[in-house]
């Protein structure tokens, strides 16, 4: 599956219970079709002590969200998001604006 969204990219949250938060992607889940974003869709993980932890307790981190809830930012704006050739390279670009991204 082609994917309109990078990591890296900025995105906002336009469905469910994070809509209107924006956010850096970090991560993307090919397989579950789900995406980490910076901030957004944050859980609390109750850790046990360990090397790394040896106080344990509760961690905030950040969870996946779906990718069908997610929009490219360019310009503050949300924007649907193409593909065209540009000579012999395969390029995004914004619908809204129709410039390259």
């Amino acid at each position: 599956m082609k994917l309109k969204i990078k990591s890296g990219d900025t995105v906002r949250v336009m469905a469910g219970d994070h809509k209107g938060e924006e956010g850096k992607i970090i991560s993307i889940f090919l397989n579950k079709n789900r995406a980490i974003v910076e901030g957004v869709n944050m859980i609390s993980k109750h850790t046990k002590p360990s090397a790394q932890n040896p106080q344990g307790g509760i961690v905030k981190k950040e969870a996946p969200i779906d990718i069908s809830n997610l929009m490219l930012l360019e310009n503050g704006e949300a924007v649907k998001v193409g593909y065209r050739m540009e000579g012999d390279k395969k390029v995004r670009f914004s619908k809204k604006s129709d410039k390259a991204i």
